[in-house]
């Protein structure tokens, strides 16, 4: 008996833009994803700053009107919310293929943000209150160790991105670059760097929003 040979399996084309519109859909779930996980994390400590200021058990919530260093305070939340505002408009430029400007951007905003967890770490080290002192102090712990894990998280994000944008360069450099190629490789890149955007736009959002709560009230 004669073995008739294996044939060699090859996809279509419909296929093969199938799996590439598929993995683009991954990625933009899992982006818009994990800012979800990140909101939940921050409507926890939300409930328990507003639960722990309006009840004032034994008027421990906010003692002699204690607060975290307003200045420290108000240049983490500006660094933030620039490094957010740095990423929008690298994006734009992107879209617009100018992938050297995204490029710079993102790194000034990477610098941003390790200088925002910097400033964050020394204001721990110099609060005028001690930990779980009173519910405004325990919340301020709260939020401070997770602002530093969520802005770490947005610098790693955005250092995988320009490290992959540095390989692409080459490797696309005839198809218009990163940002007009039509390769698998550079599609599935501009939508990692739109998740990476959203994503530092929320920490922008958040950086505001809890200024407000621990700085301005």
């Amino acid at each position: 008996m004669t073995q008739e040979p294996a044939t060699e399996f090859v996809e279509t084309p419909e296929e093969i833009a199938f799996e590439l519109r598929a993995a683009e859909g991954a990625l933009w779930t899992g982006g818009r994803l994990l800012i979800g996980i990140f909101a939940f994390l921050f409507a926890s400590l939300a409930f328990a700053y507003f639960y722990l200021r309006s009840t004032n058990s034994e008027d421990l919530w906010r003692p002699h009107g204690i607060t975290a260093p307003t200045a420290l305070g108000g240049a983490i939340a500006a660094v933030t919310v620039a490094g957010a505002v740095l990423i929008i408009f690298g994006l734009a430029r992107l879209r617009r293929g100018l992938t050297l400007d995204w490029e710079v951007a993102g790194w000034v905003a990477m610098l941003g943000g390790l200088l925002a967890v910097g400033l964050q770490i020394w204001e721990l080290t110099d609060l005028p209150f001690f930990p779980g002192s009173s519910g405004y102090a325990s919340c301020f712990i709260g939020w401070a160790a997770l602002n530093i894990f969520t802005l770490l998280c947005g610098v790693y994000w955005i250092e995988t991105l320009l490290a992959r944008s540095l390989r692409l360069r080459r490797a696309v450099a005839q198809e218009g670059g990163p940002g007009r190629s039509s390769l698998p490789a550079a599609r599935l890149f501009r939508v990692n760097v739109e998740s990476c955007t959203y994503f530092w736009g929320f920490i922008g959002l958040v950086a505001v929003l809890f200024w407000v709560f621990f700085y301005a009230t």
